[in-house]
């Protein structure tokens, strides 16, 4: 048996933020338990729902050296479908109204005490992972700290790490002075070739220098952040571990996101059926919202973060050309930018009857987006994963996105004359090259619906499910740790 530790910043179903606590709760379930036994620890938050502090049972406490200080380390765990969680409790640290704060430097502080009382932890707790997986750049400490301080200690010896980006975008950086201060690892640590990048230490950066392996969330994207454009400064370091980096492609939970069992959706469908039954979902959510209740129209529907990231600049260009000209529906929810935000409240305002924006976020909305739109669009200007495209595939909506990173890796674009194809896709960061693919989308609807549903029906079998990235994973496991 092969002893697996998770370290992340978040997880489902304890708290959820975005992608990332998707990966740290589903991915340790569909890891081989015969042959793993795969922990996670996350922080112990506050903010989390009472429900989920309920499930936590006490472990133990010890007294830690950090910044200067004697600061208490709490140990409690839960058990969820298999899977043991541990938490680590500081209320200074981690009594927040969510999860992360604005303070940069608070963010830095906290997150170093989390990497080093992981380590502190466990012998106290009694596990002896023979591998560490550490997730973003809130951990990018722990491999820094093993091989700094703790490696020295036997029970610490030959226990394998692994870095995995989720965004390379954020990398925890502060001055050199006040993290060294904080983190108590000498100037040895902060030169060029280490911790330091740019005249400020980054904690990330250590993760992927100290870390025995690197992975990121799709291999374009392993691809991508080896360049300048996408490599944000650290493409160089990239390139020199690029034989150890890999790509594996995430999943998605499909008892959370399957059209046969989803309770949140009016009418159930899967991929023998949809042709009937998945058009009453649109037809629900168009009573719902208030827009003109059609059948026959084109939906399109964004389940999205508002921001730059995710190609709002692009869809601002044309809105008003698409909702003046085309026979449309569209449906948006999501929180952002505020000029993205009241960008869809206006178009709400003037073609009430074309789009509906919900400028909140809800669960149970979006799924009901996903069974009913018949297109979703992602036009992302760079996108790590992307898990609303496994969704929208999973639920027959076609994706309409653009071909970097995860989307790139997910979506087939349709070929009319092989038969081929499970969406639309374009190349160029371009607001007309999209809206001219949004067009072909709307053509093939309108007038080839034959091959609509047969793209419905391959994009419905399309497996995305964890499973087939746990193999992927548990072969690097292997590869690191022999077996």
């Amino acid at each position: 048996m092969k002893n697996i530790l998770f370290v992340a910043s978040e997880g489902v179903p304890f708290i959820k933020t975005g992608g990332l606590a998707d990966v740290v709760g589903s991915l340790p379930k569909d890891i081989d338990k015969e042959y793993y036994d795969v922990r996670v620890i996350i922080p112990k938050y506050s903010c989390m729902k009472q429900a989920m502090k309920d499930k936590m049972e006490y472990v133990t406490h010890f007294y830690m050296d950090y910044h200067w200080k004697s600061e208490y380390v709490g140990i409690l765990t839960a058990e969820v479908d298999g899977v043991k969680f541990y938490f680590v409790d500081n209320e200074g640290f981690f009594t927040s109204e969510k999860p992360y704060t604005d303070d940069p430097l608070f963010e830095i502080t906290r997150f170093a005490f989390f990497s080093k009382a992981v380590l502190s932890a466990l012998p106290v707790i009694g596990f002896r992972p023979d591998l560490i997986h550490c997730h973003d750049w809130q951990t990018g400490l722990v491999p820094v700290y093993l091989k700094e301080r703790f490696a020295a200690n036997e029970f610490y010896h030959g226990i394998k790490t692994v870095m995995t980006i989720h965004n390379l975008k954020f990398q925890g950086k502060w001055n050199v002075q006040d993290v060294e201060d904080i983190t108590g690892l000498s100037a040895y640590y902060f030169t060029p070739d280490k911790l330091e990048a740019y005249k400020d230490a980054n904690l990330l950066k250590g993760g992927l220098v100290y870390a025995d392996a690197l992975t990121t969330v799709s291999p374009t994207y392993a691809e991508e952040i080896k360049t300048q454009f996408y490599g944000e400064g650290l493409d160089g370091l990239l390139n020199a571990r690029a034989n150890d980096l890999r790509g594996i492609i995430n999943g998605i939970d499909y008892t959370d996101f399957s059209p046969e069992n989803d309770k949140k959706i009016p009418q159930p469908y899967n991929v023998e059926n949809f042709r009937k039954e998945k058009v009453k979902n649109k037809l629900a959510l168009q009573k719902e919202l208030g827009l003109k209740q059609d059948e026959k129209v084109f939906m399109i529907g964004i389940v999205s973060r508002l921001t730059d990231q995710k190609g709002f600049d692009l869809i601002a260009y044309v809105l008003e050309e698409i909702l003046s000209l085309d026979a449309i529906q569209m449906v948006v929810l999501g929180t952002g930018e505020e000029r993205y935000e009241n960008m869809f409240r206006y178009f709400d305002w003037k073609y009430n009857d074309k789009i509906s924006a919900n400028i909140y976020y809800s669960d149970e909305l979006s799924h009901k987006i996903y069974a009913a739109s018949d297109a979703f669009l992602m036009p992302s200007l760079f996108e790590p994963c992307g898990l609303s495209q496994l969704m929208s595939l999973k639920y027959g909506t076609l994706p309409i996105v653009r071909e970097t990173g995860g989307l790139k890796d997910t979506v087939q674009p349709y070929n009319e004359y092989e038969g081929t194809g499970t969406g639309f896709t374009f190349a160029n960061y371009n607001a007309h090259e999209m809206m001219h693919v949004i067009r072909y989308a709307e053509q093939v609807f309108y007038d080839d619906r034959k091959s609509w549903d047969k793209m419905v029906e391959r994009a419905m079998n399309a497996d995305f499910s964890w499973k087939v990235s746990a193999g992927k994973y548990q072969e690097m496991y292997d590869w690191l740790i022999g077996g």
